[in-house]
């Protein structure tokens, strides 16, 4: 295992004097330090990214070579899938077995699925507008583009922006959470090796108070997709307004699942439990509010309930572990202080809201599973995001009611229906605010799909078409044909 984590700039591995120390939220130890940029290096990196576009080989390589570096980092992630699942783990207490089988393959699928697929996303581009004129859309790189990814999936999210922003031939920033860089700072060996024009790609470690606003503010970088937390998004679009640029906003949520009562409420109940408490809650699409119809309600109530105290809690290397930590004791403290407000506003705590007193989990950031009900719908906690395992559970009793509850909130990220009346439940989720709707499942990505949401959940997409084009520009060029080389546009004034 690497045990320097240096920048990655222009091609070369920059070790800086300014250090930042690494915490495994199991243990609340120090694993590791890594370096922390400088106003020098982020001068650097912008520099880099810059001349590596407008004066470097990587934009007049053809699309089969772009295609095949693609390929080239899935397979380094694959080679190295072992070690990356496992610094995964150790930065961000996520339970091995998520690092191992979803996380790090899916991020060498992303990679794979867009090179094989977006030169078929590119077309042709020709279009016939009238006799004798004709126009081209030309797909163009956005140019310079700032990834930001947050500390909840950062080897997963940087992979999803990554792949598509070099698949459209765009020079990239990348910069993860200061919390969880391990993974990313990694990545850099992985695309170093696959052999990517220096500036291509460049990977800066540093905080957002500290780099943000020169990243999102230069002329120089036309583009920038944020995943993250609604205040620091609003702070980025106050940067970038400086400059005018694009943006892909992917902010928070409070999703909302509604169970039916012709359910099998075996299958809701453990579908609903992994909906909220997988990677502890800490997941901008977590069903936070789960809405259950008055005839079941009762007795899903108590089987989730249940179902909830029996989830181990456990050191993230232990393969038994259902659930692990929060990712500090910054965020630990912070959902404490949401159970704290919602039992002054009248909610009552049915489970958890304690930190575990097993002795092998004290020096972590631990939090038992948590179970709310009687909340009202005005109250903080049934509106605003918490990011841990913290559940309410509330009664409803027909279809436009689960509507009216899901859709009361700011958010529109996503939402769950659970239910065997396919009609009502294909008919409910047009009804809906939010980008994406499961119905009889929860947390399906595909990479052929768009991901994004609506209202203070952001806007632009990741993943599939949509969410590849949002990192290409049109240029549309129109060629006019007319008989003898008059143009209507040459009769306007006679002369």
């Amino acid at each position: 295992m690497n045990l320097k984590y240096p920048l990655y700039i222009n091609g070369q591995f920059i070790e800086t004097s300014e250090k930042q120390n690494i915490i495994n939220p199991s243990t609340g130890r120090v694993i590791t330090q890594v370096s922390l940029a400088e106003a020098k290096e982020v001068e650097f990196a912008i520099t880099s990214a810059r001349n590596a576009l407008d004066n470097g080989s990587w934009t007049q390589f053809s699309l089969f070579e772009r295609k095949e570096f693609i390929l080239r980092i899935a397979q380094g992630i694959l080679d190295n899938a072992g070690e990356l699942a496992q610094l995964e783990m150790q930065n961000t207490g996520k339970p091995i077995k998520e690092t191992t089988f979803m996380d790090i393959p899916s991020s060498a699928r992303t990679f794979e699925f867009l090179a094989n697929n977006f030169i078929d996303y590119l077309g042709t581009g020709e279009l016939r507008v009238l006799q004798g004129v004709k126009a081209e859309l030309i797909h163009e790189p956005v140019g310079v583009v700032v990834l930001i990814v947050p500390w909840n999936y950062p080897f997963l999210i940087a992979c999803w922006k990554l792949a598509s922003a070099l698949a459209a031939g765009n020079t990239v920033i990348l910069k993860p959470s200061s919390l969880t860089p391990l993974t990313v700072l990694a990545l850099a060996r992985i695309i170093h090796n696959a052999g990517l024009p220096a500036g291509v790609v460049n990977i800066i470690n540093g905080s957002g108070a500290a780099v943000g606003e020169v990243l999102c503010s230069d002329k120089r970088v036309d583009m920038i997709s944020f995943t993250g937390s609604n205040e620091t998004g609003k702070q980025i679009l106050q940067y970038s307004s400086k400059n005018v640029k694009k943006s892909i906003m992917e902010l928070g949520g409070k999703s909302a699942s509604l169970v039916f009562n012709d359910v099998d409420l075996n299958v809701a109940v453990n579908s609903s439990l992994t909906s909220i408490f997988l990677n502890q809650g800490q997941m901008c699409t977590a069903m936070s509010r789960i809405f259950v119809q008055e005839g079941i309600y009762d007795d899903f109530l108590v089987s989730f309930v249940e179902k909830a105290k029996r989830i181990k809690l456990g050191l993230a290397d232990d393969p038994q572990t259902q659930m692990g930590p929060l990712i500090s004791d910054a965020q630990r403290k912070k959902v404490i202080a949401y159970i704290d407000k919602a039992r002054a506003e009248g909610a009552k705590v049915l489970c958890g809201g304690r930190i575990p007193e097993n002795a092998e989990l004290k020096n972590g950031y631990f939090f038992e599973p948590t179970v709310l009900i009687d909340v009202g719908v005005h109250s903080h906690i049934f509106k605003e995001e918490i990011f841990g395992p913290v559940v309410l559970i509330h009664k409803f009793s027909g279809s436009d009611e689960a509507a009216f509850l899901a859709n009361s909130v700011d958010f529109g990220l996503a939402a769950c229906i659970w239910s065997k009346d396919l009609f009502l439940a294909q008919e409910l989720a047009r009804k809906l605010n939010a980008g994406t709707v499961w119905i009889n499942t929860y947390g399906m990505f595909y990479d052929q799909l768009p991901y994004g949401g609506f209202k203070q959940s952001g806007f632009g997409k990741e993943l599939g078409r949509e969410g590849f084009l949002e990192y290409v520009r049109i240029k549309n060029v129109v060629l006019d044909q007319s008989s003898e080389g008059k143009p209507l546009v040459n009769y306007w004034y006679g002369f």
